[in-house]
């Protein structure tokens, strides 16, 4: 259940990406604003996890503006003899080109049938230099590792094709995404697709769909399938996972309009929740 979680955060919330090409279509997040998805994962119909993502336009220092994109996954209470989920992830990106400052990971999970695991990560984004600084908060560990100059952890990525770059289907999207543990190079294929959704019976949507190995199932190959809204809202609604040992499917169900109170004071410091 730990790397379904994982997956999601780190590849789902990456991906909402514009339907066609008009300039229009690009949202707009003005600086003090912001805004929060709520979604929920079901696995065969019950819900299991909850997760929200806050996108906000914060400024920092030098009057710099920067996207702070925040997720929080958490178990459900009556899952909790199962599995124990608090996972915070925050992502600090330039607002001009939305590349990646700046990643944070707060793992706080345990329980009978996933490995107990406690830290907090942080990765600094150094791609003049082409290389990331990994650290470890509870240990005295502190590493840099190479990455091209087009890698993005995955909220950083998200932030990329959500607020700045627009695709059409029909196109083949490479990206290179470093969480800490493992660099992923993916190739995502878009596609027009009708489905239902709450109210809508036939809903025109963009699928997104890539093949990758799982390494919790021995690098055995699964799917990943991500719809978006193709009516120029590029809303990220569904998200599905084919694992090895079976699906998970994630549903958007609520949007909240945000305003931030708060400016960053330097661009390295993140709010904690």
């Amino acid at each position: 259940m730990k790397k379904k979680t994982l997956l999601f955060t780190s590849i789902f919330l990456l991906f909402a990406l514009s339907a066609d090409g008009n300039e229009h279509q690009v949202p707009k997040i003005e600086p003090g604003t912001g805004k929060a998805l709520l979604y929920t994962a079901k696995k065969l119909g019950a819900p299991i996890i909850r997760t929200v993502i806050h996108v906000e336009h914060r400024s920092g220092e030098e009057g710099k503006s920067f996207y702070r994109i925040y997720a929080q996954v958490d178990s459900l209470p009556n899952l909790k003899f199962l599995f124990r989920m608090k996972n915070r992830f925050t992502s600090l990106v330039e607002v001009a080109t939305c590349l990646p400052v700046q990643y944070i990971k707060q793992i706080d999970q345990g329980g009978p049938f996933i490995k107990d695991k406690h830290y907090h990560q942080t990765l600094t984004f150094d791609l003049a230099r082409q290389k990331v600084t990994v650290e470890k908060e509870d240990q005295n560990e502190k590493r840099e590792i190479p990455i091209s100059a087009g890698t993005y952890d995955p909220l950083s990525l998200f932030a990329r094709y959500y607020l700045k770059e627009e695709i059409r289907p029909g196109q083949d999207i490479p990206m290179s995404i470093f969480d800490g543990v493992k660099l992923r190079h993916m190739v995502f294929h878009s596609k027009i697709e009708k489905l239902s959704f709450k109210q809508q019976k036939a809903m025109e949507a963009v699928c997104l769909e890539s093949v990758t190995p799982f390494s919790t199932f021995g690098d055995q190959e699964g799917i990943i399938r991500i719809w978006y809204m193709a009516n120029g809202e590029k809303l990220p609604i569904i998200l599905e996972l084919d694992l090895p040992v079976g699906s998970v499917r994630f549903e958007l169900e609520e949007i909240r309009e945000r305003y931030i109170l708060q400016d960053l004071s330097t661009k390295f410091q993140m709010e904690r929740r």
